[in-house]
């Protein structure tokens, strides 16, 4: 089984992170969706694997690319804060951008709110924030990703978790 933990807007308080990582046990990646605020090191030393970042629209001295385009497990995965594509309001330019890049998994933050929206092309994912939640409840969350093997119709399964 690959595991991967996908996190958000941790906005310089790791203690969650931390928490999360700890509850999860090992795990093979760690993608970081932005608001990381210069604690880049920090994070991928917790997380003792491989760490993906892109950087947030409070990441001002980040030189890191604005978004990036992964495969997993045959997938085309487009990493973004979201920002960029309004996502605050709607999905709508989101959906239009991996629409015309041929993008199966788009994972996006900012919006601080959970969600996992299977579509009939797209499957957006946003772990909401895993330091200053916003969504009704007020926890804190992250999302696993769980997969068996590489192959490009293997099933995946995201999870939210909560702190």
């Amino acid at each position: 089984m690959h595991r991967i933990m996908i996190v958000s807007d941790t906005h310089r308080k790791e203690a969650n992170l931390a928490q999360a990582l700890h509850n999860e046990g090992q795990i093979d990646k760690l993608i970081h969706l932005g608001d990381f605020e210069g604690e880049e090191d920090v994070i991928e030393a917790m997380a003792g694997c491989e760490t993906i970042m892109v950087p947030g629209n409070n990441d001002f001295s980040s030189n890191m690319p604005a978004e990036q385009e992964i495969t997993i497990a045959g997938k085309k995965i487009l990493l973004t804060h979201g920002h960029y594509y309004y996502v605050s309001l709607d999905l709508q330019t989101l959906r239009e951008e991996c629409k015309a890049r041929d993008i199966d998994i788009v994972m996006f933050g900012h919006t601080h709110r959970p969600l996992i929206q299977e579509e009939k092309d797209i499957t957006f994912i946003n772990p909401g924030s895993i330091s200053y939640p916003r969504q009704e409840s007020r926890k804190c969350t992250y999302i696993m990703m769980e997969f068996e093997d590489f192959e490009k119709n293997c099933k995946i399964d995201f999870t939210i978790k909560e702190i």
